[in-house]
Protein backbone atom coordinates (compact mmCIF):
# COMPACT_ATOMS: atom_id res chain seq x y z
CA UNK A 1 0.00 0.00 0.00
CA UNK A 2 1.78 3.25 -0.63
CA UNK A 3 -0.44 5.65 -0.67
CA UNK A 4 -0.69 7.52 2.77
CA UNK A 5 -2.76 6.16 4.65
CA UNK A 6 -6.07 7.80 6.15
CA UNK A 7 -7.37 8.79 9.78
CA UNK A 8 -9.20 6.36 10.76
CA UNK A 9 -6.34 3.87 9.23
CA UNK A 10 -4.10 4.96 11.03
CA UNK A 11 -6.05 5.04 14.41
CA UNK A 12 -6.53 1.44 13.85
CA UNK A 13 -2.82 0.32 12.91
CA UNK A 14 -2.03 3.19 16.01
CA UNK A 15 -4.81 0.70 18.33
CA UNK A 16 -2.77 -2.43 17.08
CA UNK A 17 0.82 -0.93 17.96
CA UNK A 18 -0.63 -0.10 21.58
CA UNK A 19 -2.36 -3.60 22.22
CA UNK A 20 0.72 -5.37 20.97
CA UNK A 21 2.87 -3.46 24.07
CA UNK A 22 0.08 -4.46 26.36
CA UNK A 23 0.95 -7.90 25.37
CA UNK A 24 -2.76 -7.59 25.20
CA UNK A 25 -5.18 -9.50 22.66
CA UNK A 26 -5.88 -7.45 19.54
CA UNK A 27 -9.68 -8.06 18.49
CA UNK A 28 -12.34 -6.15 17.05
CA UNK A 29 -13.87 -4.98 20.06
CA UNK A 30 -9.72 -4.09 22.08
CA UNK A 31 -9.25 -2.08 18.79
CA UNK A 32 -12.57 -0.30 18.97
CA UNK A 33 -12.11 0.57 22.71
CA UNK A 34 -8.69 1.43 22.24
CA UNK A 35 -9.61 4.28 19.42
CA UNK A 36 -12.12 5.38 21.61
CA UNK A 37 -9.96 5.61 24.80
CA UNK A 38 -6.88 7.22 22.81
CA UNK A 39 -9.19 9.79 20.71
CA UNK A 40 -12.18 10.26 22.88
CA UNK A 41 -14.41 9.53 19.44
CA UNK A 42 -16.64 6.15 19.12
CA UNK A 43 -16.29 4.02 15.88
CA UNK A 44 -18.58 1.31 15.02
CA UNK A 45 -17.35 -2.09 14.76
CA UNK A 46 -18.23 -2.29 10.88
CA UNK A 47 -15.93 0.23 10.25
CA UNK A 48 -13.06 -1.42 11.77
CA UNK A 49 -13.40 -4.77 10.98
CA UNK A 50 -13.61 -2.98 7.00
CA UNK A 51 -11.04 -0.96 7.79
CA UNK A 52 -9.14 -4.67 9.18
CA UNK A 53 -9.95 -6.44 6.29
CA UNK A 54 -8.84 -4.26 3.40
CA UNK A 55 -5.52 -3.29 6.11
CA UNK A 56 -5.62 -7.20 5.60
CA UNK A 57 -5.78 -7.35 1.81
CA UNK A 58 -2.74 -4.77 1.46
CA UNK A 59 -0.41 -6.72 3.58
CA UNK A 60 -0.58 -3.98 6.63
CA UNK A 61 -2.26 -6.58 9.39
CA UNK A 62 -1.71 -10.36 9.95
CA UNK A 63 -5.28 -12.25 11.24
CA UNK A 64 -5.73 -15.77 12.80
CA UNK A 65 -8.11 -17.42 14.29
CA UNK A 66 -7.44 -17.89 18.76
CA UNK A 67 -8.31 -20.77 20.68
CA UNK A 68 -12.03 -21.00 22.23
CA UNK A 69 -12.31 -18.76 25.39
CA UNK A 70 -11.79 -20.74 28.54
CA UNK A 71 -15.54 -19.94 29.26
CA UNK A 72 -18.41 -22.30 28.91
CA UNK A 73 -19.30 -22.09 25.26
CA UNK A 74 -16.17 -20.05 24.68
CA UNK A 75 -15.84 -18.24 21.56
CA UNK A 76 -12.66 -17.81 19.43
CA UNK A 77 -12.32 -14.52 18.44
CA UNK A 78 -9.56 -13.38 14.96
CA UNK A 79 -6.93 -12.05 16.10
CA UNK A 80 -4.73 -9.19 14.28
CA UNK A 81 -1.43 -7.81 14.33
CA UNK A 82 0.42 -5.38 12.67
CA UNK A 83 2.88 -6.12 9.82
CA UNK A 84 6.58 -5.12 9.15
CA UNK A 85 4.82 -3.84 6.41
CA UNK A 86 2.03 -1.95 8.57
CA UNK A 87 4.37 -0.58 11.08
CA UNK A 88 7.17 0.84 7.65
CA UNK A 89 3.29 2.54 6.26
CA UNK A 90 2.47 3.79 10.04
CA UNK A 91 5.91 5.20 10.57
CA UNK A 92 6.14 6.91 7.02
CA UNK A 93 2.48 8.48 7.90
CA UNK A 94 3.60 10.20 10.44
CA UNK A 95 6.48 11.00 9.03
CA UNK A 96 4.91 12.84 6.46
CA UNK A 97 2.64 14.37 8.97
CA UNK A 98 5.65 15.68 11.14
CA UNK A 99 7.12 16.97 7.72
CA UNK A 100 4.02 19.36 6.94
CA UNK A 101 3.21 20.48 10.42
CA UNK A 102 6.63 21.25 11.31
CA UNK A 103 6.69 24.93 12.52
CA UNK A 104 2.86 25.53 11.56
CA UNK A 105 1.27 24.18 14.50
CA UNK A 106 1.49 27.70 16.36
CA UNK A 107 0.05 29.05 13.33
CA UNK A 108 -2.49 26.81 12.83
CA UNK A 109 -3.31 27.21 16.62
CA UNK A 110 -3.78 30.76 16.24
CA UNK A 111 -6.27 30.13 13.12
CA UNK A 112 -8.07 27.69 14.98
CA UNK A 113 -8.78 29.84 18.03
CA UNK A 114 -6.44 27.75 20.26
CA UNK A 115 -8.77 24.46 19.74
CA UNK A 116 -6.07 22.39 18.26
CA UNK A 117 -3.43 20.03 20.57
CA UNK A 118 0.25 20.60 19.31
Amino acid sequence: MSKTLGEFEQSVLFALLELEREEAEAYGVSIRETIRRRTDRSASTGAVYTTLDRLREHGLVDSWTSEPTGERGGRRRRLYRLTPEGAEALSRSVRIFQDMSRGLLGHLEARAGGGVDG
